[in-house]
């Protein structure tokens, strides 16, 4: 498969994996069947972009998925850098592997939104980090499935 768009995606029928990838931790998201909404399952740290990949598409496998969604880091002022890049090989690794539809989103701000909630929470230290990769690709699954919703 390739980089799909979100009206490709939303013609298919159950869950969509969200991926925030990083190259420390990647977190992940899976939406439930009706596609309403998003839960953070966790985040994983294999390391590298090929590992990282396959760690993906095995979850997808798993999680009985037909579609992954991915955080695109794209610059304030709508640029795409180096990180953008490499999320997007990272992408099409994906796709490669996993054989299902795999659309990129953009991230900006779903970070500062999850840091927000964690400040909120008061999440600190330790559970912060464990957590915050989690959380932003719970984001990033959610803005996704709203778009899909309106479509």
């Amino acid at each position: 498969m390739s980089i799909q768009t979100l009206a490709d995606i939303k013609n298919t029928k159950g869950r969509i994996i969200g991926v925030d990838f990083g190259d420390v931790r990647t977190g992940v998201a899976v939406s439930d069947e009706s596609r309403f909404l998003a839960s953070g399952i966790g985040y994983i740290k294999v390391g590298g972009l090929g590992k990282t990949a396959e760690k993906i598409a095995e979850i997808a496998k798993e999680q009985n998925a037909v579609a992954i969604v991915i955080g695109c880091p794209v610059n304030m002022n709508g640029t795409e850098g180096p990180r953008a890049e490499r999320c997007r090989r990272f992408a099409d690794e994906v796709a490669s592997l996993s054989s299902l539809p795999v659309a990129m989103i953009d991230e900006r701000m779903t970070t500062m939104a999850a840091s927000r909630f964690l400040n909120e929470t008061n999440t600190r230290g330790a559970k912060r980090k464990t957590v915050i990769d989690t959380l932003s690709a719970q984001i990033i699954l959610q803005n996704f499935l709203d778009r899909l919703k309106n479509m």
